[in-house]
């Protein structure tokens, strides 16, 4: 028997009409009854009233799609450092363009070529002058950014895709195609149906539209959302690489305990055996010029005498650490530290331990109003944190000292308002505050007046506490993107002495292996 056009067996296309045959007489004779019985407008309306309310609950179901969807975005790490931000913006640029009509899913190569434009845009934030910045990546990362983009790509297609996990690939390719054939006899039965019931073929066609205009918008939103999905994970871990914080092991926690933090907690440790830290601590710096009150600012943290109180400018040592515990802090180390004014704070050892502080806390003290000294210390500290790529700056808090010694001296009677003063004391506290944040460059709400007066001491307990506690969570992202600095470093040193020695196994087994061949 001869095929049809477009390769439609007839023996199909028979056994097809003779199946449907019964329901299309029932619909004509339907049709002919509602006519004769004045039913026929009747029925035209409940159809037109039931068709606007499934079309309209089918956008609302659009909407509830489109909202999860959005939910389930990819978001930026607010652990990256701040070079990572204009790269990210790129990436989200990049997912909005994104129209389904240009990446068709049932054409393989999408996948690959998608990624690779998405691999390059982060590329070319981080080495704008290179012409190939693609070729700056190594092989095993290259592999771990398909890896986990492709792990997290599927957790999300497995939790937001209905009937993902039964559909095969074949599936899909035999639906397109079965797609395509269904769609020409369908064809021939509108054409029948409009010469047996022109009115009923009428309607019928006014809802199929609005039914596939409700499909294809579906459909169309979840295409979008597969590809932007796509790329937001194949982005987020391709600047997890650039930024330096992609570990090609994990054999341990990133934030785990540094050679750095050993050394100084052996000889914490073999004073006071109480005393131990597993993981990594926060790194807490207490920076300031001499005589402005650091040690007596650790002491009053504490509690108790920790650090001795400075008598000479610049008595205090290199670096003092010790180990701060309070609820609802991370276990740190607060390290007291010579005055900026002195002849130790230019040391290699001080600017390397300015680096890896993860909070810093300047002690200023309000009595003494030429800070010029300060500032020039605390610039050069911001731009060496600003240089770090792989960091973000470390917070920034400062202890405003010695506001007992402020006018009138003589009256001390705490607490004060600094919001609104009710008393020259408190007038002249508020003035000290403002005049050292506009000196340093810092917001007014970093400055926290204290008193380290001993016996009288004010403000230390509630206010410094509060806020270095508000500053815990930029501390903790300042301390993992050191961690991860710091793995990295080791990584590299643990992956090249293992190449070596892989190399050097294969170099002595060389001349047996020729021997055999």
């Amino acid at each position: 028997m001869k095929a049809l056009p477009y390769g439609i067996d007839p023996l199909r296309l028979l056994a097809f009409l003779l199946l449907i045959l019964p329901f299309l007489g029932l619909l004509g004779f339907g049709m002919v009854w509602l006519w004769q019985n004045s039913f026929l407008l009747f029925w035209a309306l409940a159809m037109l009233i039931s068709s606007g309310i499934g079309y309209g609950l089918q956008q609302l179901l659009v909407k509830r799609e489109r909202k999860l969807l959005a939910e389930a975005a990819t978001e930026p790490n607010p652990e990256w450092p701040s070079s990572a931000d204009a790269a990210w913006v790129q990436v989200q640029a990049l997912a909005e363009d994104c129209k389904p009509e240009d990446w068709p899913l049932e054409e393989g190569g999408w996948i690959l070529a998608l990624g690779r434009r998405t691999m390059e845009t982060v590329a070319r934030c981080y080495y704008p002058d290179v012409e190939k910045p693609l070729f700056e990546l190594t092989v095993p990362h290259t592999l771990l950014v398909i890896e986990r983009a492709s792990r997290d790509l599927r957790h999300d297609v497995a939790e937001n895709i209905p009937f993902s996990n039964r559909l095969t690939l074949g599936d899909l390719f035999r639906i397109q195609r079965w797609k395509d054939k269904a769609e020409q006899v369908f064809g021939l039965y509108r054409a029948g149906r409009a010469i047996v019931n022109p009115v009923d073929a009428l309607l019928g066609e006014a809802w199929r539209q609005l039914r596939e205009r409700s499909f294809i918008q579906a459909r169309d939103e979840l295409h979008r959302w597969f590809l932007r999905t796509y790329i937001r994970k194949v982005g987020y871990y391709a600047i997890d690489l650039y930024s330096g914080r992609l570990v090609l092991t994990d054999d341990k926690p990133a934030t785990a305990r540094t050679a750095r933090t050993s050394a100084e907690m052996c000889s914490i440790e073999a004073q006071d055996l109480s005393t131990r830290i597993e993981e990594e601590p926060l790194r807490i710096l207490v920076l300031g010029r001499s005589n402005a009150g650091k040690s007596s600012l650790i002491n009053a943290l504490f509690g108790a005498l920790k650090s001795s109180v400075d008598i000479l400018p610049g008595s205090t040592g290199m670096l003092k650490p010790f180990v701060l515990s309070r609820e609802g802090l991370t276990q740190a180390l607060i390290f007291d530290s010579p005055g900026c004014d002195s002849a130790h704070f230019g040391s290699r050892q001080i600017s390397d331990a300015a680096k890896d502080a993860d909070l810093i806390l300047w002690v200023s003290p309000v009595n003494r109003p030429d800070r010029q000294c300060e500032r020039e210390c605390l610039d050069v500290l911001r731009s060496s944190q600003s240089k770090q790529a792989g960091r973000r700056p470390s917070p920034l808090l400062v202890v405003a000292s010695h506001i007992d010694r402020l006018r009138p001296a003589s009256e001390w009677n705490p607490p004060y308002d600094l919001t609104q003063p009710q008393n020259t004391k408190a007038a002249s506290i508020r003035a000290a505050v403002q005049a050292i944040a506009a000196d340093l460059a810092v917001p007014v709400e970093h400055v926290i007046p204290v008193s380290l007066m001993e016996g009288h001491g004010y403000n230390v307990d509630d206010a410094l506490w509060a806020a270095i506690l508000s500053q815990q969570e930029g501390a903790l992202r300042s301390r993992l993107l050191r961690c991860v600095d710091e793995q990295k470093k080791a990584e590299n040193w643990t992956l090249l002495r293992r190449q070596l020695l892989s190399a050097g196994r294969f170099l002595k087994d060389l001349p047996d292996r020729l021997d055999k061949h």
